[in-house]
């Protein structure tokens, strides 16, 4: 089995960190801009795109900061984290994306996340 790659990605967003949150840690916020639906029973997050579902647990949040899942099925180091990050002297807000992909389709796999992050962004009304 091949190894996944790490790659990391950040979004400049016009957004309190606050508001930001809950669009990246709650069922009904994944579901306005990440899948079609998310439904969560504890740490265990349903995320269903076109009849498809996927299974990830919330390994690891920090309230008004970050969120990290791990897919069901994978590997065990592999992982998606999506960070709230502020600049501490413009104040300027970004999504910061930890995530893994096979070497062959990374770009593939950074183009997805710019299209989610683009939703997202119109979500907040800060496209």
């Amino acid at each position: 089995m091949e190894e996944k790659v790490k790659y990391e990605l950040e979004f400049p967003i016009h957004s309190s960190p606050q508001l930001l949150y809950q669009y990246i840690s709650t069922p009904s916020g994944l579901s306005e801009w990440f899948a079609d639906n998310v439904n969560s029973r504890g740490e265990v997050f349903t995320f269903i795109w076109d009849g498809a579902e996927e299974v990830a647990k919330l390994i690891r949040k920090k309230s008004g900061e970050l969120v990290k899942f791990k897919w069901d099925e994978s590997e065990e180091y592999t992982f998606f984290e999506i960070k709230i990050v502020v600049d501490e002297i413009t104040k300027d807000v970004s999504l910061m994306i930890t995530d893994f992909t096979d070497e062959d389709e990374l770009e593939e796999a950074k183009m997805l996340w710019e299209n989610q992050i683009s939703d997202l962004k119109q979500v907040l009304g800060s496209a």
